[in-house]
């Protein structure tokens, strides 16, 4: 074989592994995550891929609603449901304006409302976050963000969207999530009425934090039951004992408000206790306090989520 036919061999092998070797190629190579999926409501940009996916039942997420200033988002919202997660690498070639102008008019037409979108520094400070992806990167055009909700069949959907591109091949990314608001498998886990009588006993008082209302409402939903059903079968075992029954809620609103929606609560309670579960109406007091007794800071969701409850007070 002549020493040309060897050299050409060589040189078209050499172009071949640099090509391979490439971001451009590798991300073409590339396949979904094995167990991943696109979701039903959402599909991917096309030529996209999988690389990161998770998915849980019933779990919490905090969707950013505004700027991220100091470390923090200036507003956010405390979601409940089932989360899905999915990241994608974007397509070489496409922008990330072009992929998230796809997204936004695609959600538009499914019928969502934007809550709050952003680009550079709009969005704050730039933050790299395991949840949102990059959000903000400041000083460049390359990030954008939405969060969007949707009502469909009486129940709220929401996604947050982050397209992000560096301008450094490969770095080319959406982060999608999507929350199916829902209540959590109730059941799963009791209130035990022996360590409501041993807290009574110790403290006066006990907090419940499996009595469930909807948003500014005192209806009892329905996955409060076992833990209503604790409870009788605590005053059933001291027929003697009388409780205060008393409303908490957070800070957010006003406070007359929020006076009169803890003792509703309290009071609506009281009757399922009496109405179904057979309590003498003279051992239960209910009442409210509204936001007067905080166990945790209001400046936080996970602070005003253990505000909101109900306790039981010995009499």
């Amino acid at each position: 074989m002549r020493k040309s036919h060897l050299k050409g061999i060589f040189q078209l092998v050499l172009l071949v592994l640099l090509l391979a070797s490439s971001p451009m190629v590798a991300l073409a190579q590339q396949k979904d995550v094995a167990g991943s999926k696109d979701h039903p409501l959402i599909s991917r940009y096309p030529g996209s891929v999988i690389t990161a996916y998770m998915q849980k039942d019933f779990d919490e997420y905090l969707l950013a609603l505004g700027p991220l200033k100091s470390g923090s988002f200036q507003k956010t919202q405390h979601l409940e449901g089932k989360v899905t997660r999915i990241i994608y690498h974007n397509p070489a070639g496409r922008s990330s304006l072009e992929i998230f102008r796809n997204y936004e008019t695609a959600l538009k037409q499914a019928g969502f409302q934007t809550l709050f979108a952003c680009k550079q520094q709009e969005c704050g400070e730039s933050k790299n976050d395991e949840v949102l992806g990059w959000f903000g990167y400041l000083g460049q055009e390359y990030s954008r963000y939405l969060a969007a909700k949707l009502i469909r069949s009486g129940a709220e959907v929401y996604v947050a969207l982050n397209v992000f591109e560096s301008p450094q091949e490969p770095y080319r990314t959406t982060t999608l999530h999507i929350v199916e608001m829902k209540p959590m498998e109730a059941g799963l886990v009791t209130v035990d009425a022996a360590a409501m009588a041993s807290d009574i006993a110790k403290t006066g008082h006990v907090a419940i934090y499996g009595i469930y209302f909807d948003f500014n409402k005192a209806d009892v939903k329905s996955e409060s039951e076992p833990a209503i059903k604790e409870i009788a079968k605590l005053l059933k075992q001291d027929p003697k004992l009388k409780l205060h029954v008393v409303g908490h809620t957070d800070s957010v609103g006003e406070l007359k408000f929020n006076m009169d929606l803890s003792k509703r609560r309290a009071e609506a309670v009281v009757k399922v206790l009496t109405t179904k579960h057979g309590i003498a109406a003279a051992r239960l007091r209910g009442d409210g306090v509204g936001p007067l007794a905080p166990v945790a800071s209001n400046d936080t969701d996970e602070g005003r989520a253990k505000n909101r409850r109900v306790e039981l007070v010995k009499q």
